[in-house]
């Protein structure tokens, strides 16, 4: 498959802290890439260097055959970013928070783009509310929404999930999976174990600013040893005693928290 994202010895120090030390990664086509680490592992840091917000101190990276450092511009028009918490305007209703964007990139029927998108992301219904009224969940769909403007193939997910209640996260993986389905290449970042085996083709662990493992969910499960039957009584967990108690979610239903 022809690689989207192609990373070759990055490396990046604040001060005396090395932060990444000779990242190896390679994104396919089309394919859901999470990148798994904890808290200060380096995942944001290598986003925003492949997003061109912050120069590598060494190596190479190229975003959709664009050299990241070289070819800058061209990497930008390729890609779009969404953060840990959702960029949208609460003041405005989804809607209008579409047809801004549209509008901001110079795009042609910024309405009909707003349109396509609720309905893409089942936002039809609250496409005139405010945002200030959106759950959770609502807000972060929108939010991705807004970042296929123009139809990026490349799209960064930087722990899209941190904050979310466990209906909302699934609002937003059900959200992923679609991009991937029409082809998007999705690079995510998270520190849940859960949300990597629900939504990856592809993993890489990243620690100590070194991706110390790779490949598909069953590659990285064979590095353990041979697993042992036992009897055991399963208990459910915290989790799926919540979605039980509360059902699955629907679009457009929640409401804010008060």
């Amino acid at each position: 498959m022809t690689a989207m994202i192609s990373v070759e010895g990055l490396e990046r120090s604040f001060g005396d802290h090395d932060v990444l030390r000779g990242v190896d990664l390679r994104v396919d086509r089309g394919s859901i890439h999470a990148l798994l680490g904890s808290n200060g592992a380096g995942k944001t840091t290598l986003v925003r260097i492949l997003a061109t917000l912050l120069p590598a101190d060494g190596g190479s990276a190229t975003v959709a055959g664009h050299d990241v450092a070289a070819a800058a511009d061209d990497v930008r028009r390729s890609i779009s970013l969404t953060g840990q918490y959702a960029a949208v305007d609460e003041v405005l209703t989804g809607r209008e928070n579409l047809v801004l964007v549209a509008r901001l990139r110079r795009l042609p029927d910024p309405r009909g783009l707003a349109a396509a998108l609720l309905a893409r992301f089942s936002l039809t219904d609250a496409g005139d509310r405010a945002v200030s009224t959106y759950s959770g969940g609502m807000r972060r769909r929108l939010d991705i929404a807004m970042s296929l403007v123009g139809d990026p193939p490349v799209i960064f997910l930087d722990e899209p999930t941190t904050g979310l209640d466990p209906q909302a996260r699934i609002e937003v993986w059900d959200a992923v999976r679609e991009l991937a389905a029409r082809g998007t290449t999705v690079l995510l970042t998270t520190q849940y174990l859960e949300e990597a085996e629900q939504l990856a083709d592809r993993i890489a662990v990243l620690h100590r600013g070194r991706i110390i493992a790779e490949g598909t969910l069953g590659e990285l499960k064979a590095l353990m040893p041979p697993t042992e039957v036992r009897m055991v009584e399963h208990q459910p967990s915290l989790e799926e005693v919540f979605l039980a108690l509360v059902g699955t979610p629907t679009p457009d239903t929640e409401e804010k928290d008060s």
